[in-house]
């Protein structure tokens, strides 16, 4: 299987509207960050997790063509905001997008996405099938096996996922220790490493590292980068020879 980093930046993006620091005026393509998802792609299958502002250019850069599901973390705008933008495959196919979420995430769906789901639809509006996702219960989408787990965004309980030997969590700043045991020694770990000064909702740099230290993956990679952070070659050039900053376009290939 193989994961693609769709986006990497945090809710406002990298460059930041307005902004003229360093990071955000960089000629260096790694520090070009769009709103965070990953494309989780098999031999049969593809899926997305999360659908930000962005989509629709992310599917565009990275020729998708074919989208079986769309998993969800939480219902902040910077993750679901684009979801109307799958409606192309829902032309192509004609079977409404499989939605897989908890229950905060389809009651925001509802809510913003309501001509979705009205008696009489709109033409040209996206058809979408909702899935309800139960923390701990695994299921597949086409022949890729997805564990759920939850961890925490400031107060708010969301969710995460695990792909065989990769877990992908983004927005946290807690993972509790029945996660964390599950998660020790994992192969591949995406994390949230915001920026450097501490965050209310996010883990920082020197969480993100701790916890890196704790969990013992071999392999690790830093995902929702603010501008706050530093560039990508600063960065790159203070961590451990096994943690990375992930960046747009940057493929994992994993069992």
């Amino acid at each position: 299987m193989q994961l693609t980093f769709l986006g990497t930046g945090t809710s406002a993006g990298v460059p930041l509207i307005g902004c003229s620091c360093p990071v955000c005026t960089s000629a260096n393509k790694k520090d070009k960050r769009l709103r965070s998802s990953v494309l989780i792609s098999s031999d049969e299958s593809q899926i997305v997790v999360d659908t930000g502002p962005d989509f629709r250019y992310q599917m565009l850069r990275e020729d998708v063509t074919q989208l079986d599901a769309v998993l969800f973390t939480h219902e902040h705008r910077d993750h679901v905001a684009g979801l109307d933008d799958t409606r192309p495959f829902f032309f192509w196919t004609g079977e409404g997008m499989k939605l897989y979420c908890d229950e905060a995430v389809e009651k925001a769906i509802k809510r913003d996405f309501y001509y979705a789901f009205q008696e009489k639809v709109y033409p040209g509006s996206p058809k979408f099938e909702l899935h309800r996702v139960v923390e701990n219960k695994s299921f597949r989408v086409g022949d890729i096996p997805v564990q759920p787990f939850q961890v925490v965004h400031g107060k708010l309980p969301i969710l995460a996922y695990k792909f065989s030997n990769l877990a992908y969590i983004t927005d946290a700043n807690f993972i509790g220790s029945r996660e964390k045991e599950m998660l020790k020694g994992i192969d591949h770990l995406i994390i949230n490493a915001l920026r450097i000064e501490e965050h209310h909702s996010h883990y920082n740099l020197e969480q993100a590292l701790d916890l890196v230290k704790e969990l013992g993956a071999k392999n690790t990679y830093f995902t929702h980068i603010s501008h706050q952070l530093g560039s990508h070659d600063e960065i790159s050039a203070q961590l451990p020879e096994n943690v990375q900053l992930a960046y747009d376009g940057m493929r994992i290939s994993f069992n």
